[in-house]
């Protein structure tokens, strides 16, 4: 029989909800891989297709990422209170929206890479990226990733399960970023007679679609091989109000060093990957090598998923991630002074640091879950997709930042978005920014985790024997409960 964690009964002896297993996390891969199909393209290359497809200058790009996070603050909350308070489906809390999203949030990701646009007048042009962006950004994305991301601690109530969950969600994340990072460079780009850079339009609105139609095919997937064991009563009673819950929120010490960890973390990772769009192409000028590059960086997080619980058990997901944010700062500071001109050793090196943010990135869904054991504990409140909208909201502001200060660099340093090439000074700028930002926003992250973040393994241990026991004794009091009702 499986509880939940108001001694509710979600099914029988019979074998009706069957063991939480491998397919669960092969589904729970694949959703995160459809999330990314759309995700990953959008914070590698739609700065790329709005600036050089478009011909919008980087500033103005820079202000639509950035206001389309206010438009977050109200969006992101109020999905993550919908999916805590509304009644569930047949089919789940959180499931459910990924049946009903997925064609939707393929969509809206699809239709913002129109190249014929390029043609329009320019404040139709804006009009058509702000209505786009906004649609897949605040309203289809939000909708399909907040109950997504929530889902995890539905799955199963087990910590070791949900870690599991988390390295395969990692590692869904990283394939779609192989296959995008390898093939996307190989399609957009070409080399004119004169051996510059440029990129393909119509080519980028084809890519679009096909990752659209993938994308769906994976949510499908996720859909049907993932299952909700934990299920919730509905809340009863006067309905907090959000500013109450805020309020109460702002009290959790380990969602607000994460809100902060995962703020820097975007900002670098995210900036990382766009910048090293225009490094190659005008630093390098090799947009071939840039499929290398996307699978070298991939390839640290793949070789280390293996041995991830392992590495956690042995000295917890906080140590991990401490120690992995360390390692990426120190690598790209270090690639900052070097100013390497070589692709081989900016490959060596870069592989380094992405062993780092890999290990990082490979835990960071599991300090979710043990977040909302904390709140549940401090609070007696159950509030899964809150939490996870608070911290789904703290990414897309440090995705917006990314774009934001992207574009805002691109025009400090000098970047003209129509030339063909770029001046080797402006060249230059391109490779500080694409280094030393992200180092040290990687070495701030580290600080965070390791002095800010205060659920070490101990804690986090801890906290699941208390979950544990008030599990137990619910549901023996539901089970008196029934007996006292049948005589």
């Amino acid at each position: 029989m499986v509880t939940d964690d108001r001694g509710d009964r979600k099914t029988d002896a019979s074998g009706e909800i069957r063991p939480f297993g491998l397919r669960d996390k092969i589904g729970y891969m694949f959703g995160d891989f459809g999330n990314d199909f759309s995700f990953i393209f959008a914070s590698n290359y739609l700065m790329v297709f709005y600036t050089k497809v478009l011909g919008l200058s980087g500033f103005v790009v820079g202000l639509l990422f950035l206001g389309a996070r206010f438009v977050d603050a109200f969006t992101d909350v109020t999905m993550g209170r919908i999916v805590d308070y509304m009644r569930p489906a047949g089919d789940g809390r959180f499931r459910c929206w990924i049946r009903r999203m997925c064609v939707p949030v393929a969509v809206a990701s699809s239709v913002m890479y129109l190249y014929f646009v390029r043609d329009w007048v320019y404040w139709a042009k804006l009009v058509y990226v702000i209505f786009t962006y906004l649609l897949w950004s605040s309203f289809c994305y939000t909708a399909i990733n907040i109950p997504y991301g929530s889902m995890a601690s539905v799955i199963s109530p087990d910590v070791k399960d949900r870690a599991s969950l988390s390295t395969f969600r990692s590692i869904g994340a990283s394939l779609a970023g192989l296959v995008i990072g390898v093939l996307v460079p190989l399609i957009v780009y070409e080399t004119d007679l004169e051996g510059n850079q440029v990129v393909r339009p119509v080519n980028f609105t084809v890519t679009a679609f096909v990752f659209g139609i993938l994308a769906v095919g994976c949510y499908v997937l996720c859909y049907l091989l993932c299952q909700e064991r934990v299920v919730f009563a509905k809340k009863e009673g006067k309905k907090e109000s959000v500013w109450s819950m805020l309020a109460g929120l702002g009290k959790n010490r380990p969602l607000l060093a994460l809100v902060c960890a995962a703020l820097v973390l975007l900002l670098a990772t995210l900036l990382s990957q766009t910048m090293n769009n225009y490094l190659f192409l005008d630093y390098f000028k090799n947009a071939k090598a840039l499929s290398v590059v996307n699978v070298v960086g991939i390839g640290g997080t793949l070789l280390l998923a293996p041995f991830i619980s392992v590495i956690v058990s042995r000295i917890g997901k906080k140590e991990a991630g401490a120690a992995g944010m360390l390692l990426a700062g120190v690598v790209y500071v270090i690639l900052f002074f070097l100013q390497v001109k070589s692709i081989l050793l900016f490959m060596v090196l870069f592989f380094l640091g992405t062993l780092g943010t890999g290990l990082f990135n490979l835990i960071i869904w599991a300090f979710i879950t043990d977040i909302i054991d904390y709140q549940e504990i401090a609070t007696g409140r159950r509030e899964d997709g809150t939490v996870y909208a608070v911290y789904s909201f703290a990414r897309k502001v440090g995705q917006a930042l990314a774009g934001g200060l992207g574009g805002f660099v691109l025009t400090a340093i000098g970047y003209i978005s129509e030339a063909p090439a770029q001046t080797w000074e402006v060249s230059r700028r391109i490779y500080m920014v694409a280094t030393l930002v992200p180092g040290i926003c990687y070495l701030a992250v580290f600080l965070i985790v390791q002095f800010a973040y205060p659920l070490t393994r101990g804690e986090v241990e801890k906290n699941t024997a208390i979950l544990r026991n008030k599990r137990q004794e619910q549901a023996g009091e539901a089970g008196i409960q029934r007996d006292e009702k049948s005589t």
